[in-house]
């Protein structure tokens, strides 16, 4: 069996607001990836995966799933009953997509419709959305499906809005003394509980004005300078950004963070934001001078994911 590699993945712009019809931009990140393997499953970690795959596959059978997108279930059932377990090193819980990378890895495998990532339609893009929506509902009680799709295109991804998703050209990374980086928070974050918090906030009249009117227009100017390379209105609309997610989404900011996030918008030398839904896990910085940066983050661990 070839056990294709499914990496996990990194939501740069969009957290939330993609809830509400924001733009936004993802990456597939390398470091971390899994593959559906067999195994005698002698380890605690294959055996507990693999009864995660019996329970999946059981919600699986009753799933609807659109025309040409439908699974081989029994397939599925017979492996996991040989064996298979989900071999990942994507840490759960923290924002790049842990399972994600499983979706897209069974429905590569046990789609009955096979799929090349490289020639899918807008249109068909449009529908791997919804199916991955519907089969990672499992996890988090409700997904857009974005997760998964980049995790099964292995391409950045540009969510022009609710409905609409297109394959997207970043400029190359390059050793410059700017990064994009990831944080450690040292703790895990629980997407659900983040969510619900989400809607909780958007009950109230003042909170939604505020998204729609400011967080959605700095973060859809984030994607379109970041995509030109156009990093002095880039940096610009960044701070303003980081500066509302510490205002409105102070309950996402995990503990150990929050001080160096206040840090970063007093001194400009980096501005932090969510990597996900928050609550833990990473945290995502941008600077236009990281030695200088990470001095100032001494003590978390950091990531380096694109240089410029």
């Amino acid at each position: 069996m070839t056990n294709p590699l499914f990496y996990a993945k990194i939501l740069l712009f969009g957290e939330y607001g993609i809830i509400e019809d924001s733009q936004g931009l993802t990456l597939p990140y390398s470091f971390y990836k899994g593959a559906l393997k067999f195994s005698s499953l002698d380890s605690e970690f294959e055996k507990k995966s693999n009864t995660h795959l019996t329970k999946y596959a059981d919600y699986l059978l009753d799933l609807e799933l659109p025309k040409g997108f439908e699974l081989d279930v029994q397939k599925f059932q017979y492996e996991i009953s040989e064996g298979l377990f989900f071999d990942s090193n994507i840490p759960q819980g923290y924002g790049v997509g842990s399972s994600g990378a499983l979706v897209a890895a069974i429905f590569e495998r046990y789609s009955i419709t096979k799929y090349n990532p490289e020639n899918i339609s807008k249109d068909q893009l449009k529908n791997l959305k919804k199916v991955f929506g519907l089969m990672e509902s499992y996890f988090h009680g409700r997904s857009s499906g974005i997760d998964p799709l980049i995790c099964y295109m292995n391409l950045p991804i540009l969510i022009e809005n609710k409905e609409s998703v297109d394959k997207v050209a970043i400029p190359e990374s390059e050793e410059g003394k700017g990064a994009i980086f990831l944080i450690d928070s040292g703790m895990t974050g629980e997407t659900g509980p983040m969510v619900q918090i989400f809607f909780e906030k958007m009950k109230t009249e003042g909170f939604r004005k505020t998204l729609k009117e400011e967080f959605i227009r700095y973060n859809n100017a984030c994607i379109e300078a970041f995509l030109k390379k156009d990093m002095n209105p880039f940096f610009r609309n960044l701070k303003k950004l980081s500066n509302w997610a510490y205002e409105h989404f102070r309950p996402m900011i995990p503990e150990s963070i929050f001080n160096v996030w206040k840090k970063g918008l007093d001194s400009n030398a980096y501005y932090l934001k969510l990597c996900g839904s928050g609550g833990g896990g990473y945290i995502l910085g941008f600077t236009k001078d990281y030695e200088k940066a990470e001095k100032m983050l001494d003590g978390f661990h950091k990531e380096v994911i694109y240089r410029f």
